[in-house]
């Protein structure tokens, strides 16, 4: 038997956004680049916050789909510089997925939003998370990204 995975609540990302640029049509669907410029990363053990130094590198697709790419860091509380490259999918139903784009505060449950990240450092203390994969929730308002993030253990 192989073992069940679990999920154990590692931190909540509360990431705030820059302006939105628009590329226009690509290979795929619509690009767009979403920067990420600071906010807090706060979890039972790590607390820290966002640095000026990422984005979200965004394809909409023709039926909706909003495929999510970031890469962006956080330093801790103590002095570690982490860096987050989260990939994921957010989609739902148009009128909802049309509020979401608005900035209106839809609930979370609504529609899907899920990541699934992988963490770096050279910090001795955090080492632990260049070995671990996480998967995230997360919800869009407007101009914020909130990402419960889970160790999968």
């Amino acid at each position: 038997m192989l073992p069940t995975p679990k999920l154990r609540h590692f931190c909540d990302i509360n990431a705030e956004l820059g302006g939105i640029r628009e590329m226009g049509m690509g290979r795929g669907g619509k690009r767009r680049i979403i920067p990420i410029v600071g906010g807090t990363v706060l979890g039972p053990n790590i607390s820290g916050k966002i640095q000026n130094i990422g984005a979200d590198w965004q394809t909409i697709f023709a039926d909706g789909l909003a495929e999510l790419d970031t890469r962006y860091a956080f330093e801790t509380d103590d002095g570690a510089l982490i860096e987050i490259i989260n990939f994921g999918f957010r989609h739902g139903p148009k009128d909802v997925m049309k509020r979401v784009a608005a900035g209106d505060d839809v609930p979370a449950d609504a529609y899907y939003m899920r990541t699934h990240a992988r963490l770096e450092t050279g910090h001795p203390d955090y080492q632990w998370v260049n070995k671990m994969l996480f998967v995230g929730v997360g919800a869009r308002f407007a101009s914020t990204v909130r990402v419960a993030l889970y160790v999968i253990e």
